[in-house]
């Protein structure tokens, strides 16, 4: 076992992560960032999928250097790949013309640009990155976490961390159990938090959908199909109790009212021609597309590359964490497996507009997404074990339905903002969608803090919302000002000798520790003229 020390433990090198150690760097801490993959970035990079944002994301309701990283990821474009003059003098360049977001892009070259950003303060010497390492066990004295222990996934060896203050980033709250920190999983009861939506009990395993994603090319008249699954009957016939028909299929419930409606995949369209009769997430193709030809030089791409994170790929058969190791390992490979026996479906059995099946031309593209076989490194998980929280954000408070016109609940304690829909997907517990408009919001920093432990701080999809909240709080831009809100936490406290719980309760504390945030380009209102 080896040993070190930092200012600043980062745990998780997702978007989070990768947050808050640059804040820490920047503001002269020494940090140690350590994440279970090969690469940086999450949900943006390790899982696949674009950012999930608002439609306002361009001119306010994010960070700086969230649109720090955006810029970077334009930039590249602009500086190696031969985009035609319209698309490189396109200041708001979406390089796959995806309509999920504004920025669609390869998750290799967001690793890049993510790295980019860390790179000078690891020439510092102020950061130290360590990959491979997942946390195994943790010692703590009292309310406070001492040391956290991670495990190599390549040779097994062990190395312990000590540091004043620790983040877990991690993907699904890992260091919760591990220190200690009282948590939850999955729904609240409607008794505990009131909300519309919630079930009368708790459902601690009812969990949202996880799902592995992967990345596709096609080339027509050529033939790519993967050897058959040994698993493919199961899944082709697979067919939750409230799903119009086997989940392998071009007919799957509308989010918002859980109408059967019709997905359409039409492969490489030609962007002259008359438009889909289908919009939205129903044109596969389009929603999630990551490449798109037509913002290249003629001949630079023979198919547009699109990553596919569709409903038919939403693994609802039990939770991927939070079980005894053999189950969450079963859980892990299967939803690995449902991915590649739907990729052998599309290649085979897949309906196309000219009364055949398959589209064998499709392929996986390993380059985009850092894999030998085009699955992403990991999968997308949407939720996580979540704070028992000094404030946990719930449904009425941001709900539309609710709030209307007034907006969401205000924080005097605010630490960011975001907004998106309350987007479930499909859940272990058997449910269907659950997607409700919401408002604008804050990012309260009680949300940070967990009722007893003094210096762990949630920095990802961990803090104090619920199963439902956690819908609108997930996303891309909300988690990266998440742990940028928390790596200033902990600067704050190491400057003033205060722990996370009296910067929330004494006023002077709370204000300079914002301005800290203010100076930083962190946003903690919506314009006034929004509404909000």
């Amino acid at each position: 076992m080896t040993e070190t020390s930092a200012d600043l433990a980062v745990i998780g090198g997702g978007l989070g992560g990768v947050a808050a150690a640059l804040a820490a760097a920047r503001s002269g801490l020494r940090v140690l960032l350590t994440e279970e993959y090969d690469w940086l970035g999450g949900q943006l990079t390790v899982q696949g999928t674009p950012p999930d944002e608002h439609p306002w994301i361009e001119r306010f309701g994010a960070t700086a250097s969230y649109r720090a990283l955006r810029e970077g990821i334009r930039a590249y474009y602009r500086r190696w790949y031969p985009l035609t003059a319209e698309a490189r003098a396109d200041r708001a360049l979406n390089p796959g013309r995806g309509r999920v977001s504004a920025l669609c892009a390869e998750p290799r070259v967001a690793h890049d640009v993510l790295r980019a950003l860390l790179a000078p303060h690891q020439a510092s010497g102020r950061l130290d990155i360590r990959t491979g390492l997942v946390p195994c066990a943790a010692t703590t004295d009292g309310d406070a976490v001492t040391s956290v222990t991670l495990r190599s996934v390549r040779d097994g060896e062990l190395l312990t961390v000590t540091a004043p203050f620790v983040l877990d980033a991690t993907e699904t709250g890992e260091l919760l159990p591990l220190t200690g920190t009282e948590f939850v999983t999955g729904f609240e009861s409607r008794e505990e938090t009131g909300e519309p939506h919630a079930p009368a009990e708790a459902q601690p395993e009812n969990i949202q959908a996880a799902s592995w994603c992967l990345a596709l090319e096609h080339r027509a008249g050529e033939d790519h199909t993967i050897d058959k699954p040994d698993d493919y009957g199961f899944w082709r016939d697979y067919q939750p109790p409230y799903w119009p028909g086997p989940l392998f299929g071009m007919v799957a419930p509308k989010p918002q009212t859980l109408e059967p409606a019709r997905r359409l995949l039409e492969p490489n369209p030609d962007p002259a021609a008359p438009a889909p009769p289908v919009a939205g997430d129903l044109d596969l193709w389009a929603f999630r597309r990551i490449l798109a030809r037509e913002n290249f030089a003629p001949g630079f791409l023979e198919s547009d590359v699109v990553i596919v994170n569709w409903p038919m790929i939403d693994y609802v058969e039990g939770p991927l964490f939070g079980g005894d190791p053999e189950t969450d390992a079963r859980h892990l490979a299967g939803a690995r497996a449902m991915s590649r026996a739907f990729l052998y479906w599309l290649q085979t059995e897949l309906p196309r507009a000219d009364g055949g099946t398959g589209l064998p031309g499709l392929r996986t593209r390993p380059d985009a997404v850092g894999t030998a076989d085009g699955l992403t490194m990991g999968p997308y998980h949407r939720e996580s074990r979540r704070i028992r929280a000094v404030h946990t954000v719930t449904e009425q408070e941001v709900s539309l339905a609710v709030r209307g016109e007034h907006g969401a609940v205000t924080h005097h304690d605010a630490v960011g903002v975001g907004s998106y829909r309350i987007d479930l997907h499909p859940s272990t517990g058997g449910d269907n969608y659950i997607d409700i408009g919401s408002c604008p919001f804050q990012i309260p920093l009680g949300a940070l803090l967990p009722r007893r432990t003094v210096n762990l701080l949630p920095a990802a999809k961990n803090i104090g919302t619920t199963h439902i909240t956690n819908g609108c709080y997930r996303l891309h831009p909300v988690e990266w000002n998440i742990g940028e809100a928390a790596a200033l936490l902990a600067v704050h406290c190491l400057r003033e000798r205060a722990t996370p719980h009296q910067v929330h309760a004494d006023e002077r504390h709370l204000a300079t520790y914002r301005a800290l945030l203010t100076d930083h380009g962190v946003e903690l209102s919506w314009p006034r003229v929004h509404g909000y």
